[in-house]
């Protein structure tokens, strides 16, 4: 499918899920002005609450903090994973967990991609671009 940019059609839906306002607001408004649809979440329990809501449109890839109030983002990884109807949405953990065994620790909950804060916006919108291309990969 050909992506028109600046035009009405969105390229795909994405869920952004991270603590930090400020981080939501760099995400989104990066993911918005390449013409994506973006749905936001504090932690892991709004984050699954939207998943779930059968009136809040699938997103196409999730972004992810790890670390978050109430429910982490490996909490809700887990359980996305975990459930047969989403468990094949794809995820991009954006995080400054970024010790190596995080990243062991992201390969094993089938995290899709692993970017590292502070990351560069370029850097983020290309593997979302990829996944939401492809799929999971």
């Amino acid at each position: 499918m050909e992506w028109v940019h600046g035009d009405t059609e969105r390229l795909a839906t994405v869920l952004v899920c991270d603590d930090a306002d400020q981080i939501r607001t760099l995400i989104r408004l990066n993911l918005e002005l390449e013409g994506y649809a973006v749905i936001e979440a504090a932690d892991g329990i709004e984050a699954l609450e939207i998943l779930r809501d059968p009136t809040v449109a699938r997103p196409d890839v999730i972004t992810v903090d790890a670390l978050m109030p109430r429910r982490d983002g490996w909490w809700m990884v887990a359980m996305i994973r975990a459930d047969p109807d989403l468990e094949d949405i794809p995820i991009v953990m954006v995080t400054a967990s970024v010790q190596p065994h995080h990243r062991v620790q992201a390969e094993q909950a089938q995290v899709d991609g692993f970017i590292a804060k502070p990351f560069e916006p370029d850097e983020l919108l290309a593997m979302v671009g990829i996944l939401a291309a492809s799929g999971r990969v």
